[in-house]
């Protein structure tokens, strides 16, 4: 999507000059609008009831007069035809803005900051979600009617032993073993377990004993060799007065490849943004305050001597309003990809943080990873992962030793990262956004994210990514 497409955008806005700006904005960035204006709810409720009224977008003020707040948001959703709908208001209320969002608003935004590339930005994006959204709708539609009519693997086991009693023609097929070789297999036998055995066994026994429905996502290996994820659910059923669980397992290998690449998708898009924001204020906005510079020094033969001191403040100022741009530009588009290595900006990074001394920082990277050619993007994703880390230690950790470690352990990528703080219960934190971010992004490339940590002992967090399934 780009100027030149098409796109026809309803505006409901009842305050002509609000409507005027965010009409020359649209003009702006879009060579093919097609522009419809309601100024009441009842209006666009109007113009939205017609069959065949279709819009790509629904821009909405908040307070109209004759519907407002929640309850029009509400209102709008019900009679919305699938558009994304970005709410637009003159407060910057953010819990509002959440729960506009839990609404089913697409986006939310404060008038006040807007302008047309923001806009327009916005509209792009809630758009292009809008079809990833229907694209994954409709793979999981026809995923849940396969799930519904195709006969899907079953079998059922003994809770005590895991011995297979009985399986189905579906598990045959998919699994590749015969009826008589599942019959004298154990279900661990299908089970990969990357060295978590015991836990995954104890974990089954318990759901086993349990009067619930059991479910779980598990690496199966079929008989050729290959691995699958699955997800299972299990029901416990009672033969001749003895407890067996009855499973069924839905092989969401590809679902979950289409979730990582979408999410995959979702954070190049953020990476471009930061790239792009980085670049423009590296090479426009620092070249602009250096000409300001030049300008300015071409008048110090002609200053009065009173001015000389004001003259001396407004380079300093220039000069620190250069080097924080820098900074701010470098933490935004880290260059390490073609100007540098993944352990100098991790130097760069470790650097930023510890302009005071405040802390003892030890950087240990193994020659075998410089001498490793990791992917760019993986590369890029260690260092928001130390990035986001590096902000939780300084943020709450009241540390003073900081440890980075980097280094290959049986094609696996070992990334530690340790303080001597003050700890946390890891339980009492882990839904926090940035963790659950740090652990998105290691999950994106098959990994996996551990904290080691109890208040009083500091913090480990170990980071496993297998290279062989990144290459």
């Amino acid at each position: 999507m780009d100027k030149a497409t098409p796109l026809r955008i309803l505006v409901i806005e009842d305050n002509p000059g609000d409507f005027l700006l965010i009409r020359d904005y649209l003009e702006e960035q879009i060579d093919s609008l097609d522009l419809i204006h309601a100024n009441r709810y009842s209006e666009a409720k109007n113009i939205l009831s017609i069959k065949e009224t279709y819009f790509d977008v629904i821009l909405l003020d908040l307070t109209l007069p004759d519907n407002f707040g929640e309850q029009l948001i509400t209102d709008m959703m019900s009679i919305n035809k699938g558009a994304p709908l970005i709410v637009l208001t003159g407060f910057s209320d953010v819990d509002f803005g959440i729960k506009s969002l839990s609404l089913k608003a697409s986006d939310y935004l404060v008038k006040d900051d807007i302008n047309p590339v923001s806009l327009f930005k916005s509209i792009k994006y809630n758009i292009e979600r809008k079809k990833t959204n229907l694209l994954l709708e409709e793979s999981e539609k026809k995923y849940s009617n396969l799930f519904q009519l195709s006969p899907q693997p079953m079998w059922i086991f003994d809770t005590e032993k895991f011995d297979f009693i009985q399986v189905n023609k579906a598990a045959i097929d998919h699994y590749g073993y015969t009826e008589e070789e599942f019959l004298s297999m154990n279900m661990t036998d299908i089970v990969v377990f990357n060295g978590d055995e015991e836990e995954i066994i104890k974990k089954a026994k318990d759901i086993s004993s349990s009067n619930n429905v059991s479910k779980g996502r598990y690496t199966h290996r079929k008989k050729s060799g290959e691995e699958i994820l699955v997800e299972i659910y299990g029901s416990k059923i009672q033969i001749n007065d003895k407890d067996f669980e009855s499973v069924i397992a839905i092989d969401v290998t590809e679902k979950v490849r289409m979730e990582h690449k979408i999410t995959k998708a979702i954070i190049k898009t953020q990476e471009d943004e930061r790239f792009e924001i980085g670049s423009e204020l590296h090479d426009n906005v620092c070249q602009i305050l250096a000409s300001s510079q030049l300008s300015l020094e071409m008048l110090k033969d002609n200053l009065p001597p009173n001015a000389e001191q004001w003259f001396n403040k407004s380079k300093q100022f220039i000069n620190l309003a250069l080097e924080e741009i820098r900074n701010i530009s470098h933490k935004l588009a880290p260059a390490f990809f073609e100007y540098t290595t993944i352990e100098d900006t991790f130097h760069e990074l470790l650097n930023d943080i510890n302009a005071n001394n405040k802390y003892q920082i030890d950087l240990k990277i193994e020659e075998e990873v410089v001498n490793q050619k990791i992917a760019s993007e993986l590369q890029l994703n260690l260092y928001r992962i130390l990035q986001e880390q590096l902000r939780n230690i300084t943020k709450y950790a009241n540390a003073d030793h900081i440890t980075v470690e980097l280094k290959l352990e049986q094609q696996e990528l070992l990334f530690n990262i340790i303080d001597n703080g003050i700890g946390f219960n890891y339980d009492e934190v882990k839904k926090g956004i940035g963790l659950s971010n740090i652990k998105r992004r290691a999950e994106l490339f098959f990994g996996k994210m551990e904290i080691e940590s109890a208040p009083g002992q500091g913090c480990k967090m170990i980071i496993q990514i297998p290279l062989q399934s990144n290459k």
